[in-house]
């Protein structure tokens, strides 16, 4: 069953810069509004989105606090990716044509999250 996901990004600067801007993003009416938890092993990792009826806009990924272990988000194995970083959550916006992307893991990562909304 699929429900209403609303998603905004806000970015807060302090110092010598004061500021905070927030972008509301596209809202999603058939999101999964579920989360998925993942082992990851060394090496490539396909994700596939929720289906049944839902169509995700964007995935959040929250890598387990105290990660050591490298992730290179890609679309397909093989393609050179884009390094992540260890412990801070990094969202990605889906296409409606997205079925998988691959995270290649430098070591086992237990407990690792995606936000599907």
């Amino acid at each position: 069953m699929s429900v209403t996901s609303n998603r905004t990004v806000t970015v807060s600067f302090t110092g010598a810069l004061v500021s905070t801007i927030a972008e509301a993003a596209a809202a999603s009416t058939v999101s999964p509004g579920s989360i998925t938890v993942y082992t990851l092993s060394a090496g490539a990792n396909n994700i596939t989105p929720p289906t049944g009826g839902t169509t995700p806009k964007a995935a959040t990924i929250v890598p387990p606090v105290g990660n050591t272990n490298t992730m290179t988000l890609k679309g397909v194995t093989g393609d050179t990716g884009i390094a992540m970083h260890l412990t801070d959550p990094a969202v990605i916006t889906l296409a409606t044509t997205v079925t998988t992307f691959c995270i290649t893991a430098g070591g086992t990562i237990t407990g690792l999250r995606i936000i599907w909304s």
